[in-house]
């Protein structure tokens, strides 16, 4: 059996702007954060109304990223929000397993000025990597890691910079999972796989915040 997956990051307040014919059928969504330009809460109520509205998926997973400040500054208001949807998955530092298959959520990126869910290169990131289950089959951060579409573009840097983080590589490494999913990046977006893992940047915003990229879509074996 196959779970069928589509991912999409980044949409920064501009989910009703996606084409219908962009989401296609599948058994879950996965948004791996940045719903919202400043987590305001009647951005992330927007947004929950209409990802809730998705009936063409009977799982939707969520986590946070580092525009989405309402999720960290407010948690319980917005977990009373998040009450309201009961059909959605929130997952901050946490699981869930579908059909058999596991997966991870977390929002922690590395500090970039001084957005949410910001930690430090480290051991404050370790912290949190360190809690990703070793049997998680799916995993979804905000930011990429060290090396797989994680990679920005300016004058000084032609051929891109690596920004990810190296310690989230190499948990991913270790734990292996069939899928990674991550966002933050904008002008990274698309899929890179090595051996074990296929790594999804799905940012459907690009660096000037226009809807110009399509969701990634995948089928995941079930155990």
């Amino acid at each position: 059996m196959e779970l069928s997956i589509v991912h999409i990051s980044d949409t920064h307040s501009k989910h009703k702007l996606i084409p219908k014919d962009w989401l296609p059928v599948a058994d879950v969504i996965i948004h791996s954060g940045d719903i919202s330009t400043r987590g305001y809460f009647q951005e992330i109520k927007d947004f929950l109304e209409w990802y809730s509205n998705l009936s063409q998926y009977t799982y939707k997973i969520l986590i946070a990223g580092n525009h989405d400040f309402g999720f960290q500054d407010h948690p319980t208001k917005v977990r009373e929000l998040l009450n309201d949807y009961p059909d959605i998955i929130y997952l901050e530092d946490s699981g869930v397993e579908i059909l058999g298959v596991k997966f991870w959520g977390s929002p922690w990126q590395p500090t970039f000025f001084n957005w949410a869910f910001n930690l430090d290169r480290g051991l404050p990131l370790k912290g949190k990597w360190d809690l990703i289950p070793k049997d998680t089959n799916v995993l979804i951060t905000h930011g990429p890691v060290k090396g797989y579409r994680d990679k920005v573009y300016n004058r000084y840097s032609a051929n891109g910079e690596s920004v990810g983080c190296e310690d989230l590589l190499k948990v991913v490494l270790e734990v292996k999972p069939k899928l990674f999913c991550c966002g933050h990046i904008h002008c990274s977006y698309g899929i890179e796989e090595n051996e074990n893992t296929i790594f999804s940047n799905g940012s459907i915003l690009d660096e000037d915040y226009q809807i110009a990229n399509h969701p990634n879509v995948f089928k995941i074996n079930c155990p």
